[in-house]
């Protein structure tokens, strides 16, 4: 895919999203993962993509979720949590709201994407960079992840190392390839 933003300057601001910006929030989603992910999947595995994955408004809730914007548009999204789900939307079946705990726990990098016109261009490692320095702030000295087939390159760079490889089965019975990533952060 070709990136129409090379030369574009790269004014990247950042707020904490709020629920009204929830509509916004799923749109940019799901271009993300139509355009980004589906090139890597069978159409099973983006189906199940799908369901495996998409807003979790208690993110927002907790404010630890984050609107990337350049120049005013809104180029991409992603936050951390200090809850137990690790990966999903409201309506996966994994989700446990209960708190981590920092002294033993890593704490979550959650719901990444970026439009497609502005991938590889540093949003996935400032939200990145925000996520763990608030997790820092917190005490905690790790942090996890799920990553997809299309954001594990973005995460090797930014430290992460890989612990396994799933294949994540829906409700559905349809699978999609997941890899779970750490990083010590202290």
């Amino acid at each position: 895919m070709e990136n129409k933003n090379l030369n574009k300057s790269k004014n990247f601001k950042h707020r904490i999203a709020n629920l009204e910006d929830i509509p916004e929030i799923k749109k940019l989603m799901e271009l993300s993962i139509n355009d980004l992910l589906g090139p890597l999947l069978t159409p099973e595995q983006l189906e199940a993509s799908f369901d495996s994955m998409g807003l979790d408004d208690q993110l927002i809730r907790d404010g630890t979720y984050f609107m990337i914007f350049n120049e005013g548009a809104f180029v991409g999204c992603g936050g951390w949590s200090n809850r137990e789900t690790l990966f999903g939307g409201n309506h996966t079946p994994n989700r446990d709201d209960n708190f981590l705990d920092p002294a033993k726990d890593s704490a979550r990098i959650r719901a990444m994407y970026t439009h497609p016109d502005w991938t590889r261009q540093g949003i996935g490692s400032l939200v990145i960079h925000l996520g763990e320095n608030a997790a820092k702030k917190l005490g905690f000295k790790k942090c996890e992840l799920m990553a997809t087939q299309s954001g594990k390159l973005l995460y090797e760079t930014q430290g992460y190392k890989p612990i396994e490889d799933i294949l994540y089965k829906t409700e559905t019975g349809k699978t999609v390839p997941m890899i779970r990533m750490e990083k010590f952060i202290d």
